[in-house]
């Protein structure tokens, strides 16, 4: 299968497109990323983009697809709230109609946020923009696609936090865990989750975070 994913250089990406380079079913990753990630291997085909809003459409890079895994995300109160807006709903719904005229076969998996409201009335922006862009996604005709929604994620890989809620939240975690599958998940069993989805398929569309544990459970 060949494999296009975004935000290599991020938590879960990384972890993803690692998987992706260790899978026997894996022939070719196309990663899509704004420096390089670092990950070297004869299936890794790097393409660096200065800006996701300008792709270019002519690109071979885009043909032969068959799963889509996007990473590619931003921190609520790090950029303002068009920029937010802009790389949550307008990037993956570019890159998407893209790769869908090429690939009407592909799978589509999105790494969303626990919350997301397909109603598109939170005043949340989080849940909001990530509501609308799983509205976008799924009515634009993949043969497959995948919203993954996880609560908080638990980088296994000690990191810089973003902010002091994620330094907090991390610290709380033993606490988090004592309430079950709905309130957290490792940064691991998200992305093997995401990779057995997008190599395999899934039986529904929405992942919630305790659907998205069970998978990883199952895994050995």
């Amino acid at each position: 299968m060949n494999v296009l994913l975004t935000g290599a250089t991020g938590m879960i990406g990384s972890l993803v497109v690692k998987g992706c380079l260790l899978d026997g079913r894996v022939r070719k990753v196309v990663s899509l990323t704004r420096r390089p990630s670092g990950h070297t291997s004869d299936k890794l085909v790097e393409v660096v983009i200065s800006d996701f809003s300008d792709l270019d459409e002519s690109a071979s890079c885009f043909d032969d697809i068959d799963v889509v895994f996007y990473c590619l995300g931003v921190y609520t109160g790090t950029v303002d709230r068009d920029t937010f807006r802009e790389i949550t709903d307008d990037y993956p719904e570019a890159l998407a109609k893209l790769l869908l005229k090429r690939n009407s076969n592909a799978r589509f998996c999105l790494l969303s946020g626990a919350g997301a409201d397909r109603k598109e009335k939170s005043r949340m922006a989080f849940a909001m923009d990530k509501g609308v862009i799983e509205n976008r996604l799924s009515q634009l005709g993949f043969s497959e696609f995948y919203a993954f929604r996880p609560a908080y994620i638990y980088p296994v890989k000690r990191r810089e936090e973003p902010n002091f809620t994620y330094r907090l939240t991390r610290s709380l975690y033993p606490v988090l865990k004592l309430f079950g599958d709905n309130a957290s998940i490792t940064s691991e069993q998200l992305a093997q989750a995401m990779l057995c989805v997008g190599l395999e398929g899934g039986e529904k569309e929405i992942l919630e975070n305790k659907d998205i544990v069970k998978i990883a459970s199952r895994l050995p």
